[in-house]
């Protein structure tokens, strides 16, 4: 089974790194140069699946981790047996180490032989070299980005979740309370302020939750978890306020950046 690993020292820490493999248009514009297509969704999550095409490959990538130790995918329909993409992250001294791989298994016989060596080697040290470069850049953008909050409040087992009634391509879908850090702001502070506002309810804010999410070019959701303390939530601009269970996390409708999330929650409720 061939493989090839590549590694990037990325001079960001490694939330921010870790927000730039989200990016899902990141992994597009790395492969365009390439002569490839990929399409499927603005941000990486578990079960999003990812079809097009680099070179002679043409499938369906189907994500399997989307966190803050990396990314990996898996092919699950095209002329592969086996095509896997993974990308781990470590901490260092000096910033952050991206380390790249990819394994592959050709058609048997002579002609799968030939393939490894004249286009499948090059194909893919060529997707790495890409990836790495367009990873590098990200993470530079977003080390200044601007951020949302998002408050994960957790009572007796259940998360409270919240469904959009506008805009209209959002109308709908779920997402956890929050909003925009104000200047001179900190996070927890913007978590307290946007559940008074949105909710009417007083929380305190504790340790973050998830991974960092690219929402624009510029722009990140954070999440914290909230613990409630005086109140009863209720939707003042939402559609609708919903304590769910664990057996309703990967049901629920929703929005992308906070579908990323929904291992992260999993294990909070855990």
């Amino acid at each position: 089974m061939p493989e090839l690993r590549a590694t990037t020292l990325v001079d960001a820490p490694l939330r921010t790194v870790a927000a730039a493999l989200l990016d899902a248009r990141l992994l597009a514009r790395s492969i365009r140069g390439l002569g490839g297509r990929i399409s499927g969704g603005p941000v990486l999550h578990v079960g999003l699946e990812l079809s097009g095409s680099v070179g002679p490959v043409d499938g369906t990538l189907l994500v399997t981790r989307a966190d803050t130790t990396g990314v990996s995918a898996e092919l699950v329909g095209g002329p592969l047996p086996r095509f896997v993409l993974l990308t781990d992250l470590l901490h260092t001294g000096g910033g952050t180490m991206v380390v790249d791989s990819v394994e592959w298994t050709s058609p048997g016989g002579p002609l799968g032989r030939f393939a490894d060596v004249i286009v499948g080697r090059g194909l893919a040290l060529r997707v790495l070299e890409a990836r790495a470069a367009a990873v590098a850049s990200r993470s530079r953008e977003l080390l200044n980005a601007r951020v949302v909050v998002g408050a994960a409040i957790v009572r007796d087992g259940l998360l409270l979740a919240q469904q959009r009634s506008y805009p209209a391509e959002a109308a709908g879908k779920w997402e956890l309370p929050g909003g925009r850090v104000e200047a001179g702001e900190s996070d927890r502070d913007a978590v307290v302020r946007e559940c008074a506002e949105e909710l009417g309810v007083t929380v305190v804010a504790g340790d973050q939750v998830g991974p960092d999410v690219p929402l624009r070019r510029d722009l990140l959701l954070r999440i914290y978890r909230a613990d409630l303390v005086t109140g009863e939530p209720a939707a003042h601009d939402h559609r609708d306020v919903r304590w769910v269970g664990p057996a309703e996390l990967d049901a629920l409708d929703w929005l992308p950046a906070d579908r990323v999330l929904v291992p992260a929650l999993h294990d909070l409720l855990a």
